[in-house]
């Protein structure tokens, strides 16, 4: 059960991040010019951290 809350958690920041990300470009202007791509580089790291739990989490729940 652990397992898949850190999971959860995980997609959940990456989603956080991601509509953090399509609102600067909605909102436009010198918001998007300045956090648009700190966001998107936020973003990919936070989804290879999500992948590297998920497999983590997926090898453990059949080696453990």
């Amino acid at each position: 059960m652990t397992g898949k809350l850190i999971v959860l958690i995980a997609i959940l920041a990456v989603a956080v991040v991601l509509c953090l990300g399509l609102y600067t470009l909605w909102v436009g202007g010198e918001t998007a010019r300045t956090w648009s791509n700190k966001l998107m580089r936020i973003r990919i790291l936070a989804q290879a951290v999500a992948v590297v739990i998920i497999m983590a989490v997926l090898y453990f729940s059949q080696h453990g």
